[in-house]
């Protein structure tokens, strides 16, 4: 009883924060689908209720999540770490960052929507970005390499490479890198880090917990443009499951489809729409969620050997875990996605302009309610002991989200590469890095995927994809990139407040040596004096 009372509470909370994150962009489309764009009711109806199937989703995932990703990632990390065999430390690394990875829901969604790559070749090589660099961030705690160093080389590579990928699989890179780092990667992650740190005795322990999360955004944005420089052929196509040999299967797997926009005029079609359709990804999460549970299963034999109440509980999690994601992919697939796209396409129609205030309106209001930002928060203003409070630390975070939106609009509407936004922003980050402590850089590059939150690829990607296509852009390199921009922000936004943090406390340190010189002068005085 005292347990179903925790489980109780735990579910409403998580539940409440999912209604805290997706309520600003339903009011907000509500407005706008009333007042400037007038979206039919059918269309409408079918979006209310994904809204409600987004919210419950999300609340039982992040219940979830909570209940076996962070406990398994902690214990995993502290199995593995205690080994000390560097092997074992390798391919745990490495399968681990794939089991959980392909179970991302943020990577499930932005693999259905790109045209040019077949989404399970997508979901499975980005998975296995995401497990090499894992094992080189778990590598960099044993061998203390110093994060910025590591970034700095990592991300010369991806800049370098750029200039080789095709524009379409520019922006679409970079949206990879930051889906992965969503709410089934982050927890995970930082939990393994966590883990791994505890085994560690030194000072610096626990600030290499962090930066696990930023090198394993790195891995998928390489592999998406390694597969833009592949052709779409060969031993490519038959991984992805078509046949080599048939040109029309090539040529199909790249074309952008437009999402279907439904329109329901009862509500008895409005049910058989979601049941008729929930079927498919009941099957699809039970495949994505596979590998994270068969490798818990092998550690659990080997090494975890939980008690049955823990184990209990992990199970619970696993279950709860999966329930959310079907409801939530079902949810964004079947209502939030389309609507998306059709009301981008109805306002760009209308008044192309609106799009870019539409848009930095959402961003502000997506990030002002997004739980784990307020976690992140919270976290910044106790290692500032207060310098920088959360709330500053909120409304920084929110108008860099709002201003990055607004260049992403801006790049749908002229058609301006990425590559004059990315560049510089992750230059202007890794300079930063160098004059802030350490800390501040491993939270930024961490924190990039917590502002870039499910909503982003569900429906701003969408929005963007829509207003694209009315205005006859190209979707792949003009509206693609929408998440990129928003993850790249806190990495300049977090290290800009460590700057001042830093700034502070050199003053208030040159303060106190200014008071404690002028007693002694004054001390001095009085001696002579006397």
């Amino acid at each position: 009883m005292k347990k179903f009372g925790e489980y109780k509470s735990k579910f409403l909370e998580s539940t409440n924060e999912a209604f805290r994150a997706v309520l600003p962009v339903f009011l907000i489309i509500l407005a706008l689908s009333l007042f400037v764009a007038p979206i039919h009711s059918g269309t409408l109806l079918c979006f209310i209720f994904a809204t409600a199937l987004l919210i419950l989703g999300s609340g039982l995932f992040n219940m979830g999540a909570e209940l076996s990703m962070t406990p398994i990632g902690e214990k995993v990390g502290a199995s593995i770490a205690k080994s000390r065999k560097l092997i074992i430390i390798i391919i745990s690394g490495l399968l681990l960052g794939i089991a959980v990875t392909v179970a991302e829901p943020d990577l499930q969604v932005l693999a259905a929507q790109v045209p040019s790559i077949p989404s399970q070749l997508m979901i499975y090589g980005v998975a296995f970005g995401v497990g090499f660099f894992l094992m080189v961030a778990i590598l960099r705690m044993f061998l203390k390499i110093p994060l910025n160093a590591l970034l700095i080389g990592c991300y010369a590579i991806v800049f370098v490479l750029s200039f080789f990928v095709p524009n379409e699989y520019r922006a679409i890179s970079f949206d990879a890198g930051g889906v992965t780092t969503g709410p089934m990667t982050v927890p995970f992650i930082m939990a393994l880090g966590v883990g791994v740190a505890m085994t560690r005795i030194d000072s610096r322990a626990s600030e290499d917990s962090f930066g696990l999360v930023a090198l394993c955004s790195i891995g998928p944005i390489l592999v998406v443009m390694i597969l833009g420089i592949l052709p779409l052929t060969g031993i490519t196509m038959q991984l992805a499951g078509y046949a080599s040999n048939n040109a029309r299967q090539v040529e199909d797997a790249a074309v952008y489809l437009a999402p279907v926009v439904p329109n329901v005029e009862f509500s008895v079609e409005l049910v058989k729409l979601y049941i008729g359709n929930m079927p498919t990804y009941i099957v699809e999460m039970l495949t994505s969620l596979s590998p994270i549970v068969l490798t818990f299963i092998i550690f659990q034999l080997i090494a975890l050997k939980l008690k049955k109440d823990q184990l209990a509980r992990i199970i619970l999690g696993l279950m709860l875990t999966y329930v959310g994601l079907v409801f939530f992919m079902t949810g964004v697939n079947i209502g939030f996605l389309p609507t998306g796209y059709y009301l981008g396409e109805l306002i760009a129609a209308e008044n192309k302009w609106v799009i870019l205030p539409a848009a930095m309106i959402m961003g502000y209001a997506c990030v002002k309610a997004e739980p784990a930002v307020a976690v992140l928060n919270k976290q910044v203003e106790e290692m500032t002991d207060g310098a920088i409070n959360a709330k500053t630390m909120g409304t920084s975070l929110s108008v860099g989200v709002a201003i990055s939106l607004g260049i992403a609009m801006i790049r749908v509407l002229t058609g301006i590469s990425i590559m004059w936004f990315i560049l510089p922003g992750y230059l202007i980050a890794i300079v930063i890095s160098f004059f802030v402590p350490k800390i501040y850089t491993a939270i930024a590059f961490d924190s990039g995927g917590v502002a870039s939150g499910p909503m982003t690829a569900a429906f701003l990607l969408p929005f963007a994809q829509g207003a694209c296509s009315a205005l006859g852009g190209n979707i792949a390199t003009d509206a693609f990139g929408v998440v990129a921009m928003v993850a790249m922000t806190p990495l300049i936004t977090i290290q800009i407040l460590g700057l001042i943090a830093r700034i502070k406390n050199e003053r208030i340190s040159r303060a106190a040596v200014e008071t404690a010189e002028a007693l002694e002068d004054a001390f001095d005085d009085v001696i002579v004096e006397l």
